[in-house]
């Protein structure tokens, strides 16, 4: 069976059944205030402002492409505890608010993303295995950014932010009609370089959407330490738009952030976009979220599960049989075999290279360091040799 994964741009209205998001989102008094189509139950909801209606190749191919980026991201992770990377990023949690938001892109459009952005460099064809080079520490990313338009990844916290609006501005300045994206968390709006960006965006009227993935924690700090408002409110600010929009429901994702991206195309500015979603695995594979959140807050997230309310709508609609199920679980077992073997072939990284290009003319500093980590590394082959 097979499936496309690119929303089409005029789809085919679909005959499922429908009810109000309004009405919908009563039912849940805790739920925050934000743009819904699908449901956690995997009912499929209207909103006022902003809708879609795509084709059922469509819709199992956004199924097809969140359940991809999480096998990758999943075998990416095992590969870490191996040792074959040096660290690694989950977005485990997060497929929907980076593939909706990653399909509603055209060709032309750029994107910086930050570190965590593996379904968004999916979307934007940058093959899986070269995101790992980065992270075993062989390269210092594995991809050209002009061949896809997706920049490098970008371990600054927030500097994306900055890079993405200045791109923003020569397009502008170019006439040219296509818009850039920045993508960055809830912990890097707190920096500086996101203020500045939202500064110089909005003074210029720069094309660029500003799409953070709120995930609940910047490493061990929740979001209530910091903002005191919801951070797509920050928007208003700084004179322009923002949104919040359920970061588990894929479909919504793309809406809005296709509504932004043409209002950005339309020379109307930037737009901020706060995907409501959350970090289902640890920030890093260096991390332990155990440590400073109750296994009761992930429980109830893990029922918002992105993928198992996309599947369930599939389902409900009758839109896949388990014929497609099967087959795209064959495809996830081949593309891990293609993970693992990419990776386990790449060269171990020069353990000295550190050391390398700190300064342009040396330091005692640097060099005494290089001697007691090489006279560190050697300890162990002396250890071999003496058993």
């Amino acid at each position: 069976m097979t499936v496309e994964s690119t929303a089409a741009r005029k789809p085919r209205r679909s005959s499922t059944k429908r009810v109000s998001a309004k009405k919908a989102q009563q039912s849940d008094p805790a739920q925050p205030e934000l743009v819904q189509l699908l449901t956690p139950e995997g009912e499929r909801v209207e909103h006022p402002d902003y809708s879609i209606d795509l084709t059922p190749d469509e819709l199992l191919g956004l199924y097809r492409d969140m359940v991809l980026t999480r096998r990758f991201d999943a075998e990416a992770t095992a590969l870490q505890r191996q040792g074959e990377l040096g660290l690694w990023a989950s977005l485990l949690g997060q497929e929907a608010a980076q593939i909706g938001s990653g399909r509603a892109l055209r060709d032309d459009d750029y994107v910086f993303p930050t570190y965590r952005e593996h379904g968004v460099a999916w979307c934007r064809g940058v093959d899986p295995t070269n995101l790992l080079g980065m992270f075993r520490g062989v390269n210092h990313g594995g991809w050209d950014p002009s061949t896809n338009n997706f920049h490098l990844y970008t371990i600054v916290i927030g500097s994306q932010t900055l890079h993405a609006t200045g791109y923003a501005m020569g397009v502008a300045k170019d006439g040219a009609d296509s818009a850039v994206v920045a993508y960055f968390g809830d912990g890097a709006s707190s920096q500086g370089d996101v203020a500045e960006s939202f500064t110089f965006s909005a003074v210029y009227n720069a094309p660029v959407v500003f799409f953070c993935q709120n995930n609940q924690w910047a490493i061990s700090e929740p979001t209530e330490r910091q903002t005191r408002v919801p951070l797509y409110q920050r928007a208003q600010g700084f004179g322009f738009p923002g949104v919040r929009v359920d970061g588990n429901d894929v479909l919504a994702c793309l809406a809005v952030t296709r509504d932004a991206l043409e209002r950005a195309r339309r020379g109307e500015g930037p737009t901020l976009v706060e995907a409501f979603t959350y970090r289902m695995g640890a920030h890093t594979t260096s991390d332990d979220p155990t440590k400073y959140r109750a296994d009761e807050e992930r429980e109830a997230w893990e029922a918002k599960d992105p993928i198992l309310r996309m599947r369930t709508y599939l389902e409900k609609a009758g839109l896949a049989d388990a014929a497609f199920f099967e087959e795209l679980e064959t495809e996830s077992e081949s593309l891990g075999r293609r993970v693992r073997e990419a990776v386990r072939a790449m060269p171990d990284p020069d353990q000295m290279a550190i050391f390398e290009n700190v300064y342009a003319d040396g330091h005692a500093l640097v060099d005494e360091e290089r001697a007691q980590f090489a006279a560190y590394q050697a300890s162990f082959a002396e250890s071999v040799e003496g058993k």
